[in-house]
Order: C-alpha cells, then sequence, then structure tokens
C-alpha cells in the first residue's frame, strides 16, 4: 500500500514540476493556475521531492512509509507556516522575501496543496502500521 501511494506522490510531483512548461498553464504574469508563483527553485524543489517519492516507491514498503511519514511532515508543516506568514520555508521564501500580508483567501488557496499533499501523506503513514509491523517481523524471523 505505502509503495502505491509514493509511487502517485512521485507522479504528481513530476506532474507539477512540469506544469511551468506547459504551454497555457502559467498566466502572462508567470502564474500557475492565476495563484502559484513557480519558479525554478520551486521546480527543483518539487521535482527533488518526487525523485524522493519514486526512489522509496521502488526500495520498500519501508522505505515508501519513511517517505510519507517525513514528506508529509515537512510539507505539512511548510502550509501551516505559509499560512501564518504568507511565505513558506521549504523554497527558502521566508528568507528571501520574508512575511507577506496576503489575504487570508489566497494564503489558504496558496497553501492547500501542500495541505492536501502534506497531510494525506502524513496520515497515510500511520494506515495499517500494526499490519505493517508484524509482516515485518514475520520476514525477519
Amino acid at each position: 500500500m505505502y509503495r502505491k501511494i509514493a509511487f502517485a506522490y512521485a507522479l504528481i510531483l513530476f506532474a507539477v514540476t512540469a506544469l511551468n512548461y506547459i504551454p497555457g498553464i502559467p498566466d502572462e504574469n508567470g502564474y500557475v493556475f492565476g495563484i502559484f508563483a513557480l519558479d525554478l527553485f520551486d521546480d527543483s524543489l518539487h521535482a527533488a521531492s518526487a525523485t524522493w517519492a519514486l526512489v522509496a516507491a521502488l526500495i520498500s514498503q519501508n522505505a515508501s512509509r519513511i517517505f510519507l511519514r517525513y514528506f508529509g511532515a515537512l510539507y505539512l508543516a511548510d502550509a501551516v507556516f505559509g499560512l501564518l506568514t504568507g511565505s513558506g520555508y521549504l523554497d527558502f521564501a521566508i528568507f528571501t522575501i520574508g512575511f507577506q500580508s496576503f489575504p487570508l483567501g489566497l494564503k489558504i488557496l496558496a497553501n492547500l496543496p501542500h495541505f492536501a499533499l502534506g497531510g494525506f501523506a502524513l496520515a497515510a503513514s500511520f494506515w495499517g502500521r500494526e499490519k505493517f509491523v508484524r509482516e515485518s517481523q514475520r520476514e525477519a524471523s
């Protein structure tokens, strides 16, 4: 189960990385869907996350669960941070542009992908944990 979810994350994150380069997706101001100002650093972060997800999915269930746990925690924390400050920390925006006073609705929309991806990944990393532990113990003996 964890491997399938990690593989789905790899596909999603590689697709997000590609959004900036598909004609017609970024608007005339360079915003994806009119909200997200994705730059090369953001694309690199998404590509690295996608690669991490893919490698984890190819290695094992345990590697996939670890990916989901850490990725989920990092992205969910970035979403909360972005909601509170208007800038994320994963892309170093809090250090490069500082606190932003965007309207709350825009902050919610801008951070929704990280809330969804991070929250789901973190929750999924705990699903079926008892069964996973039993199977791991059985394999070890």
